[in-house]
């Protein structure tokens, strides 16, 4: 018997909000968004308000599944003093579907279980697994019905938790870039039935465009990691993929319709989470229990500063100067290295609090100490260019480009790996490669543990140092420091 022609088809509605990298912001903060002259800085984000925007939603339709890319847990004061567990109630409070994580690892296997046991929605790694058996500590995906769908999800953990991250993070477990689990997870859902199979992933955007074209039969992939702000849709293989922000500024809203298991139409938006959406009141009263401890710390003014101090560029950022300004004076040296992170809410021209020098360095780690060789230097930098520039998206691994001061770099960008740093100058000249440096440095992503020697940890911890920093109003930032120049 052939198909009817003329039988109506059966067009199915589906809405899916998305938030990812919000780094345990709960409040609404300055967030930075570049103009045509620079940037701004408007207040935006607040769980009170995601909230709304999702109830807004839920109102429209019934067809609403709801997901969060993971880096949730940590990354702010109200979160690292709970460990995380500070957060449960708001996140319960969403009412989310999935979620996936990187950051969430910080206090070990164990703890980022213990929190997915205390969550309303299941927490999916596809690609992490245990060394010693093989087995998996998380779900890989999920089976979830709305808008009379069925919908598979699979959940993909930053693959450089075992790479990049501190060890105690992953104590016990390996993670894969995802491709192999996604391919086969895909085809077990359909297998049972899946109209619709979204990757829910924490693998960054780069990484998601490629896992797209590697892998068939992806409908939609929600990518986090690397705080984009896709205004459009891309499309790569069939599967449409966004990314929405960092920080909690925005939600990602994409309006799915859906005729014989395909895609046939969506429309999307990037919304800001701005003073136009009313907080709900219920999420607002969880959010001020949640920040009762750090109330006296946002009122706490450490200093004043006359530039905006932010991360959001690439190649250097005023905040990092300010913290490797700090952490060099605490330790009497001319250079320094921190890690490229991406998070931290930017700081406008004005006071600091000590809850924004929290929001710099929430691990809040030793000043640490270690003479390195100019070629040690030369490697290390080498190092970080290609993990932020990699031709190939599974070898970008930050963050941003590695931090340091007391160091002018000239690179060229499109040179491949190992032979991207042409020159690289102290303040006191070229850089000599079998001289020896002492440098300031912050955690094994600011220096890796197999570079140097004499490594020793000051008896200072960073949010001390900076403390101390902006106490003393002759110090100022002063960019240019430390310069990675693009030759």
């Amino acid at each position: 018997m052939q198909d009817d022609p003329t039988a109506a088809v059966t067009t199915h509605h589906l809405t899916l909000l998305q938030i990812n990298d919000t780094h345990g912001y709960l409040d609404p903060h300055p967030e930075l968004v570049w103009s045509h002259d620079g940037p701004q800085f408007p207040i935006l984000g607040g769980f009170a308000r995601i909230k709304s925007l999702f109830d807004i939603a839920r109102a429209e339709t019934e067809a609403v599944l709801a997901f969060d890319n993971g880096d949730t847990f940590h990354g702010t004061y109200a979160a690292v003093s709970t460990t995380g567990e500070g957060l449960v109630p708001l996140v319960n409070a969403l009412g989310l579907t999935a979620m996936t994580g990187h950051w969430d690892f910080a206090w070990g296997p164990a703890h980022v279980a213990q929190l997915a046991d205390m969550l309303h929605h299941p927490f999916l790694a596809a690609n992490c697994w245990r060394i010693s058996d093989d087995s998996r500590p998380f779900p890989a995906s999920m089976m979830c019905r709305a808008g009379g769908l069925a919908v598979g999800v699979i959940g993909i953990a930053a693959t450089i938790l075992d790479k990049t991250m501190p060890a105690n993070f992953v104590t016990g477990l390996r993670f894969t870039d995802g491709i192999v689990e996604t391919r086969t997870e895909a085809a077990r859902l359909r297998a049972d039935g899946a109209d619709l199979v979204l990757v829910l992933s924490h693998l960054g955007y780069s990484q998601d465009l490629a896992l797209a074209g590697l892998v068939d039969g992806i409908d939609v992939i929600l990518s986090g990691h690397t705080h984009n702000r896709v205004e459009i849709p891309a499309k790569v293989n069939g599967a449409l993929l966004i990314q929405s922000g960092c920080h909690g500024s925005y939600v990602g809203r994409l309006d799915l319709e859906v005729e014989g298991g395909a895609i046939s139409g969506f429309h999307h938006r990037l919304i800001p989470v701005d003073a136009s959406i009313a907080p709900d009141p219920e999420m607002q009263a969880l959010v001020d229990r949640a920040m009762a401890s750090t109330r006296p710390l946002q009122a706490l003014v450490v200093g004043q500063t006359g530039i905006a101090l932010h991360r959001a560029s690439s190649l250097d950022a005023p905040m990092d100067d300010a913290l490797l300004a700090a952490i060099a004076l605490a330790a009497g040296t001319d250079i320094a290295f921190s890690n490229g992170w991406r998070y931290g809410a930017p700081i406008p021209p004005g006071p600091v609090t000590l809850n924004d020098l929290w929001n710099i360095v929430p691990t809040d780690p030793p000043v640490s100490v270690v003479d390195l060789s100019g070629a040690e230097i030369i490697t290390m930098i080498e190092a970080s260019l290609e993990s932020t520039f990699s031709s190939d998206p599974f070898g970008q691994r930050g963050g941003f480009v590695k931090r340091f001061r007391g160091l002018t770099v000239n690179a060229k960008l499109e040179n491949p790996e190992g032979h991207r740093v042409e020159q690289v100058f102290t303040q006191g000249g070229r850089i000599n490669p079998e001289a020896t440096y002492p440098a300031a440095f912050i955690t094994a992503q600011g220096v890796p543990a197999d570079f140097g020697t004499n490594r020793r940890d000051l008896e200072i911890s960073a949010i001390a140092a900076m403390q101390a920093w902006f106490a003393d109003p002759v110090n100022k930032v002063e960019p240019g420091l430390g310069r990675l120049r693009i030759v």
